[in-house]
């Protein structure tokens, strides 16, 4: 399960003013701003990048000044896998204040895989542990705590606030859409729905 909230991008009007300084063409910039949330890029600024992106990384570097700010709820498998990957910036949620909240439950896991009565095991034994910890008075670090951290899955859902670009994002896009993770293919989706998205992924809508 992965899930995309608060989605933003912006800094589009930057990254093409930029975009056009080794040619010192500004004259020829042709986007605009239709109203204060809503830019639109003109047809010869479009041209130009999408030619720029065609071109290879180091002619496109101009979708690194193209930032993207979302909320992502996603399995720590995933989360995992992101890490490999340079220039974003996270604010998660915390395991320690999410398994001391309250009784822990199936939608708290990408679960939806899980044969049923695997899953209910797993939900009491977790319970189990988290419900000791609280018995030993809730202390970290002990080993009521190590054992509840380490008996947690890697499908354990964490929401982080993610920052990056749509430089990063196109890397992550050719090198995982086709992910026999789900969560990747899923990521893939989404990012083809975003604003000028075949920047990204040089598909035309």
């Amino acid at each position: 399960m992965i899930k995309f909230d608060n989605v933003e991008v912006y800094n589009f009007d930057n990254a093409i003013r930029g975009m056009r300084n080794s040619w010192q063409s500004w004259d020829k910039l042709d986007s605009y701003w239709e109203d204060p949330t809503s830019f639109v890029i003109g047809e010869a600024d479009h041209k130009l990048m999408m030619n720029l992106v065609k071109a290879g990384p180091e002619h496109g570097k101009f979708l690194r000044q193209i930032f993207i700010s979302v909320d992502i709820t996603a399995p720590l498998k995933w989360w995992d896998e992101i890490d490999q990957y340079h220039f974003f910036d996270t604010n998660s949620t915390s395991a320690m204040h999410t398994l001391g909240r309250g009784e822990i439950v199936l939608d708290d896991f990408s679960s939806e895989d899980w044969d049923s009565d695997l899953g209910e095991d797993y939900i009491n034994l977790i319970n189990t542990a988290r419900e000791r910890w609280f018995a030993a008075g809730k202390k970290k670090p002990s080993k009521e705590w190590r054992q509840l951290i380490m008996l947690t899955a890697m499908g354990f859902n964490y929401r982080r606030t993610f920052t990056s670009n749509y430089a990063q994002l196109r890397t992550m896009y050719f090198q995982r859409k086709n992910h026999r993770l789900q969560e990747w293919r899923d990521m893939a989706d989404w990012i083809e729905s975003l604003p000028y998205s075949e920047l990204i992924t040089l598909k035309t809508k």
